[in-house]
């Protein structure tokens, strides 16, 4: 599913929703390694799974920036809010995930945050670093929101004018990480050339 409006605008936000496991997180990696490999900087925020014996304990933080790490959800009891089995970090959102957004708005070509979801909402800091980094930025950004969670901060983001929503299904999945990172490449090569003078 892709969800254009068609307005002869340039999209800015690149939006990638879907089921649990269907490879939103592998999407935003490849688009990462690609904007790498041709010279752009790429800040903000991945979440990792946390296993042990093959079973899901947690998840991680990640400054895609600094590569510092810290706890986002454990199943380990800690002071915090609970989704399903996990126990919220939020001193983690608050520091590192705002942390994290702020300097890929200051000083990145690509803004990425996976993901906009229940857990990281539970956090007023970190709303306040997607409102900042994303929606009132001009940078471009790549980000992971929930598929079926009713929040006004998605619906913001997928009511922007500046927004193209994309869903990783198992049919997509193999095509949309090219797909999408062409549209980000143009923008970026556009934008970034024309702001600081870049060659491509």
């Amino acid at each position: 599913m892709t969800l254009d409006r068609s307005d002869n605008r340039n999209t800015r936000i690149w939006l990638v929703t879907g089921d649990p496991g269907s490879g939103k997180t592998t999407l935003v990696s490849k688009i990462i390694l690609k904007a790498k490999t041709h010279g752009f900087t790429i800040g903000g925020l991945l979440t990792r799974e946390v296993r042990s014996h093959g079973e899901r304990t947690g998840f991680l933080l990640l400054d895609i920036s600094s590569e510092e790490t810290s706890t986002l959800a454990s199943i380990e009891r800690q002071p915090g809010p609970r989704v399903g089995k996990y126990h919220i970090n939020l001193k983690a959102l608050a520091t590192l995930g705002f942390k994290a957004l702020e300097h890929a708005r200051e000083s990145s070509d690509l803004v990425v945050c996976d993901e906009v979801g229940p857990m990281e909402l539970f956090s007023p800091d970190f709303r306040r670093g997607v409102g900042e980094a994303i929606l009132k930025s001009s940078k471009p950004c790549l980000c992971v929101v929930h598929k079926r969670l009713a929040d006004p901060l998605i619906e913001e983001l997928k009511n922007s004018r500046e927004a193209k929503l994309y869903e990783v299904t198992y049919e997509t999945r193999d095509s949309l990480p090219e797909e999408i990172w062409m549209e980000i490449l143009e923008y970026l090569s556009k934008n970034v050339k024309e702001h600081t003078g870049r060659a491509d």
